[in-house]
This record gives C-alpha cells, sequence and structure tokens, in this order.
C-alpha cells in the first residue's frame, strides 16, 4: 500500500474516525485505526462494537491496499505534520514523511480487526447545521450517574402524523427537549429509540458543517438495532440502549402563574458573579419583583454572601426560586435567543425554560427547582 493525501484533510478525517477509538480497549486491535487505499480514495475506519465510524478523502493511490494502525499515535502525528502526507506499507510497517519529518508505525492484525456493523436504510434527512444544534442543546440534560444507565441515553422520537423528531434527555433533576422537522421520512410508524448520548454528541458535532445528514432510528430495514448518522463522506453507527426515558409529555405544565423575560447574556453573567459564593447546601435564589428587577442571590449569613441584580420584565405576581446554578446555566447557554423566558406554576414546582419568541418546536428546558429552607 502507498499513497499520497494533504495533511489538513488527513487529520480531519483521523481525528473524525479516532472519535470511537475505545479509551481502553477490550483487545488491542480495536485501539486502531483500518487504513483502506484505492481508486484514489482513502478510507478510514474505528470500531469499538458499540460504536463506528467510517470517512473517506481523496488520495493518490499508487499501489492498493490495507492496513491496521494505532489510532491514537496516527491522530497524535497527523495533527502536527504539514504539507503532502506520503505512507507506504513496508512489511509490517507503516512509514509516514511529511517534509522532513519521517515516523515508523508498527502495525496490528488485520485478521483480528472485526467487521464494522452494516448501516441500516436512512428514516429520514435533516440540514447539518440544525441536527448538530439540536443534538447539543439536548445532550447538556443527559444524566452522567453509571447507576442508571438509561439516563445516559438521548432519545429521538419519530411523530408520524406532524413528521417530525424529537430529541430528549434528562438526568432528573432538568428536562431538555428539542423537536426538528425532517424530509424524505421513509418510516410508517412512530418510532422512538435510545442513543447513547455521547457518541452522538460526538457524530452529530462531525457533521455540523455539511448541507443534509441522513439519519437511521433502530428497527428500520437492516438497522439492527444500530442509529445511523450519514453525511456525503462520513458514516457513524451507534448502538440502541436498552429502555427509555421516562415520559416527559405529562411533566412540562401547560398552565402558568407566572412569566419572566431576561437577557440572556445579562443574566448569565449575574449567575456566574453570584455561583462563586453558591454550594451544592447554598443555590441560587432568584426573586423576580413587581419593579422589573430580578435579585440573584447565594450564600449564608455565616459564610460568603452574593447579591446581583438585572432588569426583567414579570408577567404575575413577585416570586422567589432557588435553582442549581450550573443546571440555570446549562439551560441559558443552549438557548439560541437574546432572551429568555421563564414559566412558573410555583416555586416549589418545576420551571420551564426557554427563548423568548421561540415556538413549539424549540429547545424547552425544564428545571426542578431547590426547596429553600427558613
Amino acid at each position: 500500500m502507498q499513497f499520497t493525501v494533504d495533511h489538513t484533510d488527513l487529520a480531519a478525517a483521523v481525528s473524525y474516525a479516532a472519535r470511537s477509538l475505545p479509551t481502553r480497549p477490550s483487545v488491542p486491535v480495536l485501539a486502531g485505526l483500518l487504513l483502506h487505499a484505492s481508486d484514489n480514495t482513502l478510507r478510514i475506519n474505528g470500531f469499538d462494537y458499540e460504536v463506528s465510524s467510517d470517512t473517506t478523502i481523496p488520495a493518490t493511490v499508487t499501489e492498493n491496499g490495507r492496513a491496521l494502525v494505532s489510532g491514537r499515535l496516527l491522530s497524535d502525528i497527523a495533527a502536527t505534520v504539514r504539507g503532502a502526507v506520503h505512507l507506504e506499507l513496508t512489511g509490517s510497517r507503516m512509514i509516514l514523511r511529511a517534509g522532513s519529518a519521517r515516523f515508523t508505525l508498527p502495525t496490528l492484525p488485520l485478521e483480528e480487526y472485526p467487521s464494522l456493523p452494516a448501516p441500516g436504510t436512512p428514516s429520514g434527512t435533516l440540514p447539518g447545521p440544525a441536527f448538530a444544534e439540536a443534538v447539543t442543546q439536548v445532550a447538556g440534560a443527559v444524566g452522567k450517574d453509571d447507576a442508571v444507565p438509561v439516563l445516559a441515553g438521548l432519545q429521538l422520537r419519530h411523530d408520524q402524523e406532524a413528521g417530525t423528531v424529537t430529541l430528549a434527555a434528562t438526568d432528573r433533576y432538568r428536562f431538555a427537549v428539542r423537536t426538528l422537522p425532517w424530509k424524505n421520512c421513509e418510516l410508517a410508524a412512530d418510532r422512538s429509540a435510545l442513543a447513547p448520548g455521547k457518541a452522538l454528541l460526538d457524530a452529530a458535532k462531525a457533521v455540523a458543517d455539511d448541507a443534509t445528514v441522513d439519519l437511521t432510528l433502530p428497527s428500520a430495514s437492516g438497522a439492527n438495532g444500530l442509529f445511523t448518522v450519514r453525511s456525503l463522506h462520513s458514516t457513524t453507527t451507534l448502538r440502541a440502549l436498552e429502555g427509555e426515558l421516562p415520559k416527559y409529555q405529562g411533566l412540562f405544565p401547560t398552565e402558568f402563574n407566572h412569566t419572566a423575560t431576561v437577557e440572556i447574556a445579562a443574566l448569565k453573567t449575574a449567575v456566574q458573579r453570584v455561583a462563586l459564593v453558591a454550594t451544592r447546601q447554598s443555590p441560587i435564589r432568584l426573586t423576580f419583583t413587581a419593579d422589573s428587577t430580578l435579585r440573584l442571590e447565594a450564600g449564608t449569613s455565616d459564610d460568603a454572601q452574593a447579591i446581583d441584580d438585572v432588569d426583567t420584565n414579570l408577567d404575575g405576581d413577585e416570586l422567589t426560586i432557588a435553582f442549581n446554578p450550573g443546571f440555570l446555566l446549562d439551560g441559558l447557554s443552549a438557548l439560541t435567543t437574546e432572551a429568555a423566558e421563564f414559566q412558573f406554576t410555583t416555586s416549589t414546582k418545576p420551571a420551564v425554560l426557554r427563548g423568548h419568541g421561540s415556538d413549539d418546536q424549540a429547545l424547552r428546558y425544564l428545571l426542578m427547582p431547590v426547596r429553600l429552607t427558613n
């Protein structure tokens, strides 16, 4: 095998494929990236039995062939070399040259590398930027508790009547939901499945600049329990998680006693300042007053205290409510509007955070309050 590629193309492709490499591979060959050069194309694959990646870049191929090399090492090298990169397989060694630099890499046994799963038939098509934005917004609520694996998932639900796919995630303290319309949908009925949240986020970020993305939900023809995220030159498969998230439709209130609008940038800055003295036992308290002021407070009389004010527009009676500052900042950062809208029923029930003026398909962020004690 012998070929030449541009360093920019190689770095991007190796970085994409290396996303699926396991930190602690169960077998040594899973730490490798599979390189396949033919027909003036270099194809790079990574696989850990749960996630697979497949990407292609143009190459000047003088000798077709395949090789399996250390993915982390190749990724580090590809990120540092410049200009044309020449790779040649010599026996059990891969020789990489770029400018004055020369690397000799050992190869891994090809015969031990598992076959990649076949991607399923596309369920529908989404714009790459919109898909990446939606996954990023919702992924902030994915759980990190290893004791409850289902909460590490990001749920995708196809609504046949509406022609939409809805993304949802929760860690029991907040619930994020975002809906997208999609085209060319080939599904004949409602369908719901749970993808590994972090892996789906990585896959979505990788296709953020692609005009369109084909998405396959498990149970579609040929999917075999796999999600597939496919763009023009890259494909990621994700093995679906077992179980399902709690039903969120009944968790979001439909009637509210208080609604407040706040400029996001000003509120985020104030939360970050006040949070400097906040602890797990002392969350941030938000008091929405009738004189168009939102007062943020944290700390106790025995410890450090902080107070800050921002402007707000309140519809309803005055209200004091408390939130975990990290969860509140996650929700504010996920919004794409200039102003946030808080919707409350009471100070002890979940609040809804959304972009001011946004529609029902935009991000809705349900946030559990922290009960205040005297």
